[in-house]
């Protein structure tokens, strides 16, 4: 079962850390992963940039393109890393490993179903 994990922070906090502060989360962010992903559970992961920079596109036909993520939370999704795993459970502790280094993280664990599987990754036999 795939697994998003989706990284939430209050982004201002973020866009505040040095860029030696936020080279050393991501190290450590990386070497969480590294294991991770020699097993084979780990996927793609990706940071987000600035929600000033989102669009949204709603609305009727061909809808309106809108300036903003319109999010109704302090913190802002930044960033999401792609889990494959038997339980909710294992997810879970793979979201636990990641919080350890990056603890003002808030992660988010839900399941993912794949309309356009990667090659290799997350593919299921249909």
């Amino acid at each position: 079962m795939l697994y998003a994990i989706l990284a939430y922070h209050v982004e201002d906090e973020l866009l505040a850390w040095t860029p030696e502060q936020d080279e050393a989360v991501v190290v450590k962010v990386i070497a969480v992963q590294a294991p991770l992903r020699a097993s084979r559970h780990f996927g793609p992961a990706a940071r987000l940039d600035a929600t000033a920079k989102a669009r949204t596109l709603r609305g009727p036909g061909a809808g309106i393109v809108l300036d903003g993520p319109f999010a109704e939370t302090k913190e802002q999704l930044l960033g999401f890393h792609l889990v494959d795993y038997d339980t909710e459970e294992e997810a879970i502790a793979a979201a636990r490993k990641l919080r350890e280094v990056n603890p003002t993280a808030v992660y988010e664990i839900r399941p993912v179903k794949l309309y356009v599987p990667a090659e290799g990754f997350g593919a299921t036999e249909g």
